[in-house]
């Protein structure tokens, strides 16, 4: 059945009531109109018109420059991305990909919305041959031109294992059939490496619409080696690598060994003869012991398998980062992002091996719980899922114990800058609201440099942007729809970036001899990574002595080099109190109370209240008071003109509750869990928006507040800041001095009513 607002369906019901006795074929229309009506009670269409981009309080595209690379290459300077032209600092709230269609007007959305840097993630070359297609790099450089028309820069990621499954063939192709992945492959076949180097020479050679190399355009902000693999991770097996490539990587770890000790009786003698099913002597190859028993047992072997593998992976990064300086390229270049088995174990020598790059990235999604078939990337009905908070520390699974764990929690390495290229709340719990403003707040605490939304697939409000429902569209009202005073934030700095509360060193000798560390970053794994996780529960990581919360206080770094050095941390006391079940931020910025699932912001220039607002009550701010019914809402002031809430010219307000599709549906599968059994369909639905905020500077009766519409429009006044109540329907409001009319202007409107002549009182 067709969606229709909420209240054209209560109007359809009322003539359905007061009419005739009806067929019976309008009275089954007019019971579903009914429960659909119930089921969208307080609930308001999310479609605003076409954006024709007039000047709007949100529009955030002055945040950017007039073109990406204006003030040249972006560049990584100590714990900060600069400008290399003036030095200063940039921080980027960026999406991945483009949107598709028309991307000249989604690079014009994107960066209204805020957005600065868009990964550009997919393959450019055929999945079977790995033959390159010209076609898709065109494609690539006109996203590239249009993002950059925009201030918005590009981050090209163009490998993961999983967009090639190559055919039967020599070299890098033998033992593959067509239907097998080549996940660790990259890391030491040297035919693939050379298709693979091939594939960035050509790239970078190609040159843009003003004849610009890709090599040399500084739009370019960094370049990707691989997303998501790992020789560390649970994809190296035997049953995923086949045996005539495995052989070639055992034979390495063989001539390894030998350079090492002398000989492969010599090396097997030091590891107290733990010999391996596949060791063949004769041949020069040593096996592998599952990652597994390496990570657990941490036997002399495994300690010299994971040197191995270690030297492996981090040369590959380093030849390949000289060959792309090779070529020319002068912008950043990030070696991976991925996770692994076991990150308190095998964690440090992952990160280490991404030293070659320029900086440290990680993926992570926070989950819903959401089961089914191909659930991994779609919702369909029959799906469960649970609502899950960030804000209390939620488990996926209800009765499961609190998991202290997000990943937005974004730890230093070797004081390098972090980006995080993948990150989502999935839908469709109702929780996913958060995510906004959690990660522009923390992010801003943690000094994390960039922070890349997941995804965005169509520049329009679609609840199904493409062939298939996705658990992940950024362009719902709770996402983009909250990236104005999120994005701007960030970007501004308006929140203060923590104290660094801990310094972990970590000498690489601790670090290959399997000891760990004592900072885990914990996986937050999508659900179609999940599926490649193995072993006895190794892929969950426990504490090892530094409460996990450290990362909401401030800012943290592992130290990894040859000499390591003294473990430094501040006491974590005066801001987690596990009792009260609150963390105060190192600033005193920033409260959550995960007992209620409350985050509170009281920054000079931002200040606000996020999560169950219900249970919040009143929140009286340094600057403002907000309260509300919502059980999960959003509602925050940021000051426009960067100047202190007291003080400042310019004010936004945003406001935000829930959304859904319309005509989606759920029924109770089990306690804490909800099966979809109807996926609804355009447009999206947003709850009703209630609350109050009063502003508490002397003059706020003086300041007027405007209410804008969906697309950030004015639409009325509705009083002054000294108290005024969220309009159900509306999401933004600006809030500045109310003008005072000039002497000149009061003279014209005086004289205009003595001469014009006084209208009827009945004139339309």
């Amino acid at each position: 059945m067709a969606s229709y607002p909420v209240p054209t369906l209560n109007c359809a019901l009322r003539l359905f009531r007061r009419a005739a006795p009806l067929p019976a074929c309008l009275l089954v229309l007019a019971a579903a109109a009914a429960r659909l009506a119930a089921a969208n009670q307080d609930w308001i269409p999310w479609n605003p018109a076409p954006d024709d981009f007039k000047s709007s309080p949100i529009d955030l595209r002055p945040l950017n420059e007039k073109f990406a690379g204006e003030n040249g290459w972006i560049q990584a300077r100590g714990e900060q991305f600069v400008h290399s032209g003036n030095g200063r600092p940039v921080r980027f709230w960026a999406v991945n990909g483009d949107g598709g269609g028309d991307v000249t007007h989604g690079a014009r959305v994107l960066a209204k919305y805020g957005v600065n840097l868009v990964r550009l993630h997919g393959g450019l070359y055929d999945s079977k041959t790995g033959e390159l297609k010209s076609s898709e790099i065109k494609e690539r450089i006109t996203s590239i031109e249009a993002l950059k028309g925009q201030g918005i820069y590009s981050l090209l990621s163009i490998y993961f294992p999983v967009w090639l499954k190559p055919k039967a063939g020599p070299d890098w192709r033998e033992g593959y059939d067509g239907s097998k992945t080549p996940f660790a492959l990259l890391y030491f076949e040297p035919e693939f490496q050379e298709v693979y180097r091939g594939w960035w020479k050509s790239i970078l050679a190609t040159k843009t619409s003003s004849g610009t190399a890709l090599a040399n355009e500084p739009a370019v902000m960094a370049l990707e080696l691989v997303n998501e693999d790992s020789l560390f991770f649970w994809t190296f097996t035997y049953k995923n690598i086949p045996d005539p490539q495995m052989r070639k990587l055992e034979k390495r770890f063989g001539d390894w060994a030998v350079k090492k000790h002398g000989s492969l009786r010599s090396a097997l003698s030091a590891w107290n003869n733990l010999a391996h099913p596949r060791d063949d002597l004769a041949a020069g190859r040593l096996g592998f012991r599952p990652l597994y028993e390496m990570f657990t047992r941490k036997t002399p072997r495994d300690q010299a398998t994971a040197a191995f593998l270690f030297e492996i992976q981090r040369d590959f990064y380093a030849d390949t980062v000289r060959y792309i300086r090779s070529l020319g390229y002068k912008g950043l270049i990030t070696a991976s992002n991925w996770t692994t088995a076991n990150n308190d174990i095998f964690g440090p020598l992952e990160k280490l091996s991404y030293m070659p790059g320029d900086f440290i990235d990680h993926h992570g999604y926070f989950g819903a719980n959401h089961k089914g078939d191909n659930s991994a990337w779609s919702l369909r009905e029959g799906h469960t899922y649970s609502d899950v908070s960030a804000l209390r520390f939620d488990a996926e699974e209800r009765g499961k114990p609190r998991a202290f764990f997000n990943p937005a929690m974004d730890p230093m390495y070797n004081r390098r800058p972090s980006m995080i290229s993948e990150i989502a709340w999935n839908r469709p719990s109702r929780h996913r609201s958060e995510a906004p403003l959690f990660l522009s707040i923390y992010g801003s605490l943690q000094d994390t440099d960039a922070v890349v939304h997941f995804a965005f697939d169509s520049s329009r409000w679609a609840v199904k942007p493409g062939f298939f429902m996705q658990p992940w569209t950024l362009m719902s009202p709770t996402q983009a729809g909250q990236f104005p005073a999120a994005a701007f934030l960030y970007r501004r700095g308006l929140v203060k970036t923590g104290e660094l509360m801990a310094d972990l060193p970590m000498t690489i000798a601790d670090a290959l001899g399997l000891k760990g560390s004592r900072l885990v970053q914990q996986a937050g794994l999508d659900e179609f990574r999940k599926g490649d996780v193995g072993g006895d529960g190794g892929a969950k990581t426990q504490s090892r002595g530094i409460d996990p919360l450290i990362h909401l206080v401030g800012r943290t770094n592992v130290g990894i080099n040859e000499k390591g050095g003294t473990l430094d941390t501040k006491d974590l006391t005066p801001f987690i109190d596990r009792t009260a079940q609150t963390v105060l931020s190192s600033t005193r910025e920033i409260k959550l109370d995960y007992g209620k699932g409350v985050l509170a912001l009281n920054a000079p220039a931002a200040q606000g209240v996020s999560g169950d607002l219900r249970k919040a009550g009143p929140v009286s701010l340094g600057d403002v008071t907000i309260t509300s019914p919502l059980e999960v809402g959003h509602i925050i002031a940021v000051a426009l003109d960067g100047q202190p809430l007291a003080t400042s010219k310019r004010l936004l307000v945003q406001a935000m509750s829930e959304d859904k599709p319309s005509d989606f549906a759920t029924e109770p599968a089990k306690e804490g869990v909800h099966r979809i059994t109807r996926l609804g369909q355009d447009p999206w639905l947003m709850r009703e928006i209630a609350g109050n905020v009063r502003f508490k500077r002397p003059d706020a009766a003086r300041l007027k507040v405007t209410a804008l519409d969906l697309n950030g429009y004015p639409v009325k006044e509705i009083g002054n800041a000294a108290a005024f109540d969220l309009l159900p329907g509306h999401v933004y409001y600006l809030v500045r001095p109310a003008s005072r009319p000039c002497l000149l202007s009061h003279l014209r409107r005086l004289l205009g009513q003595i001469i014009q002549p006084k209208a009827p009182f009945n004139s339309p």
